[in-house]
């Protein structure tokens, strides 16, 4: 994170994603997350694939399944894409394997 700047996309999505879960009643945390830049000939930003890991909650398949369609306020950036690669349940906790696209809003 770039002091002067705040935070970068990356902590912007995952406070995010932690704030909507919230609002539904799940409560999960970030065991992994890669991020590659990513830039078309007009937009420029960051490709994140994290990894989510939530205790199975009443709602948690709901909150998963509503992601694609939920909007996230970042600050200086837009989620222009959001898709659910993976879902997996492993020693009794769910794993939500995301693929993101957010954009720099100039």
């Amino acid at each position: 994170m770039d002091t002067l700047r705040g935070p970068d996309a990356g902590t912007l999505l995952i406070r995010g994603l932690r704030g909507h879960a919230g609002a539904a009643g799940v409560t999960m945390n970030v065991a992994t997350i890669a991020c590659t830049p990513w830039a078309s000939a007009t937009f420029v930003g960051t490709q994140h694939q994290p990894t989510i890991v939530a205790e199975p909650v009443p709602g948690l398949r709901d909150w998963i399944g509503s992601l694609p369609d939920a909007e996230f306020l970042l600050r200086g950036h837009i989620v222009a894409d959001l898709a659910i690669d993976r879902v997996e349940s492993i020693d009794g906790r769910q794993h939500a394997t995301l693929a993101i696209l957010t954009l720099i809003d100039t």
